[in-house]
């Protein structure tokens, strides 16, 4: 069943995907341009973006996510190159995490957040990113269930994987 409150309960309860251990800001991913401009519009004094390197380590991250398109990442972040991110606290909170989740409306929220914790791989495989803590995870123990809790169905995930792609500067994935 949908459960439009499981983020919220899980940012009150804490920690949530929504934070990294300080120091591991080089695992946090990319923010487009187009995705910043849209999170300005809705949200313009939530919080921020940072302008991060491109460090080995967030060039391995992002080849783990696109196994399949390891010259076209070191393309579109080439090692020295810089990307924005999302801004975080001295805690390692994303800014626009509130105690009630994220304060960003749903359809201005970069697309990784809007997928995460599920990921599309090249054909298209529908796959779950598991995360220590998460809420959604814990109470839902199947795929089906957890698809369900979130409000994602197949078809939506492969339709934000493919507006992310194109977003970060990938081509679109084959049909």
């Amino acid at each position: 069943m949908n459960d439009p409150f499981v983020c919220a309960r899980c940012a009150a309860k804490g920690p949530t995907c929504c934070e990294l251990t300080p120091g591991c800001e080089d695992l946090c991913f990319p923010i487009s341009k187009y995705e910043r401009e849209r999170i300005l519009e809705c949200a313009p004094d939530l919080g921020g973006f940072v302008l991060q390197p491109n460090t080995a380590i967030f060039i391995e991250n992002l080849l783990r996510l696109f196994p399949d398109q390891r010259r076209t990442v070191r393309e579109l972040f080439p090692l020295g190159g810089t990307h924005y991110r999302l801004a975080l606290d001295e805690f390692g909170k994303c800014l626009f995490l509130g105690p009630e989740g994220c304060r960003i409306p749903q359809e201005a929220r970069p697309y990784y957040c809007r997928l995460f914790p599920f990921w599309t791989s090249e054909n298209g495989q529908i796959s779950i990113l598991e995360v220590a803590g998460c809420l959604a995870q814990q109470e839902n123990k199947t795929a089906g269930k957890l698809l369900k809790s979130l409000d994602v169905s197949l078809v939506k995930a492969r339709k934000i994987h493919e507006k992310l792609r194109i977003a970060w500067g990938f081509d679109s994935p084959p049909e």
